[in-house]
Order: C-alpha cells, then structure tokens, then sequence
C-alpha cells in the first residue's frame, strides 16, 4: 500500500497497491534526525514513526512537508475532533476570497499528466467554490506541478506544506515512473488529493491511517496546524473520500458527497 506524500495524498503518506499521498510505509525513523527536530514536530502534534528527512524540512503523514521555519515557530492553535473518520482540514487555509489559483505543470511531464491536471482542476472547478483553479502555461504559478524521478524508496509524489499567510502551499511533486501508470483518472485523483493539502486539507483518516492503509493503528497526530472537524461530514467512517492517506493503485476518487461538503463549507 502506497501513500499519497501528500502528501499531503497528500499524497500524508504501504506497498504500491494503495496509493494515498504517495510512499511507501516506513517503519522506523531515520537514525540522522535530532531529538530537538523530533521534539519540534510532537510540539506541532504530529507523529513520528515516519518522519523523513527531505531538502527544506521533513515529511510526517506520508506526503506533507514541514519547513524548517514552520518547526521553529510550533504555533498555538487548538484542535477540535469529533469522532474518528471525518473531514479534517488545517487551521491554515487560502484567504481572499473569491479567488483563481493558478496551477501550472513541468514540461517533463507527458500529455497523460497534462490531461490528468485539467481533470483535477475540472473537478475542483465544478464543486462551485470561490476557490478556483485555472492552468496556465507561462509565468509563476500558485501551484507549480514539479516534476521529480526520486523522492526515495516507492514514493509517488508530495505536497508542498499548508498554506501560509493565506496562501496555498507552493504545489507539489510527482515521481510519474513509480506512479508507472497512464490511467487519466487514478493520477488526476492524486493530483487532486496534493491539490487539497495544498489548500488545507488534512487526510480525512488522519487519526487512523490504518483505516486507508492497512496495518496497525496510526494516529498523524491532532497537530497546532489543526485537525479541525468540518461540519456536516460523517461522524462514521468514509471509504471514498478524496483525502484518505491511501487509494488503491488506479483507483479514480472523484469527490463524494461528504468531500464537497467539505469543500463548500471551508471555499
């Protein structure tokens, strides 16, 4: 079962047979992180079991980057959890509002992933939201797809962090060869999954990885960047969502009722 490295789908992130924010499970912590940057990330609420060491920070929950600064600052947010298997987003989201985020993608990717991006913006696009998203093919884009063919042992992408200061996170990155697929639909559902921590979104069972992933029990932990319940999403479990840590290798996770709840309630 693989992770989206959100990565956080996200690809937070596991064998490639699921998919999620895109890595393999690891089972142990790399022996070269400190005890202070360990201390740094339980102060920001998350685990460490799988704490990854990356250029600019660290990875938790698969497929989401901590910054170096974003360790330092370990701000006070509170955290509001119902139940065990809802929507979560950050406290951190996307301000200035109605608002066009642009999306562009590396010229490294094949036309597979440029149909697959124009699929996941539709997506976004048709949920009707004051947050859309428009590909452009020239200048800086607010979320740039980068292209990558490692980010080590079977991860499949990673998202760039939470917003910051009421931007998106600087979008996300995607390794096509261990993706190794050309199925449209699978890679715009992990576009989109990258697309959603870029904007807020924590994995909709970050409090139990297991549920996605397989495994034992994993809580991501609560974190100060929030694990915060979106009214209206299921206090039972979602088996569909759009923001599970993993997904079955081409599976097409458009969004479901309870995602554009989400959706609608946060943009």
């Amino acid at each position: 079962m693989s992770k989206f490295l959100t990565l956080l789908a996200l690809g937070t992130s596991a064998t490639l047979a699921f998919t999620g924010c895109q890595k393999k499970e690891e089972t142990a912590m790399a022996p070269a992180i400190s005890q202070e940057v360990i201390g740094q990330v339980k102060a920001l609420g998350f685990g460490t079991s799988d704490l990854r060491a990356v250029e600019g920070g660290y990875v938790v929950e698969g497929d989401m980057l901590l910054s170096n600064e974003l360790l330092a600052s370990a701000p006070g947010y509170s955290t509001v959890r119902v139940g065990s298997e809802e929507q979560y987003r950050t406290t951190n989201l996307v301000t200035g509002l109605p608002r066009v985020l642009t999306v562009s993608i590396s010229s490294q990717f094949n036309s597979t992933y440029v149909t697959a991006i124009d699929e996941a913006i539709r997506r976004y696009n048709a949920a009707g939201l004051q947050l859309t998203f428009r590909r452009i093919t020239s200048g800086t884009a607010d979320l740039p797809v980068k292209y990558s063919s490692n980010l080590g042992s079977g991860v499949l992408g990673q998202s760039g962090g939470f917003p910051s200061g009421g931007n998106p996170a600087p979008g996300f990155t995607l390794v096509p060869n261990v993706i190794n697929s050309s199925n449209t639909n699978y890679i715009a559902t992990i576009m989109a999954h990258e697309m959603g921590h870029c904007i807020g979104f924590r994995h909709t069972d970050y409090f139990n990885r297991a549920y996605s992933c397989g495994g034992s029990a994993s809580n991501e932990g609560a974190s100060t960047v929030g694990a915060v319940l979106i009214p209206g999403t299921p206090s039972a479990a979602d088996p569909n969502s759009w923001m599970l840590a993993c997904v079955g290798n081409g599976v097409n996770r458009p969004f479901n009722t309870n995602d554009l709840t989400a959706l609608n309630y946060i943009y």
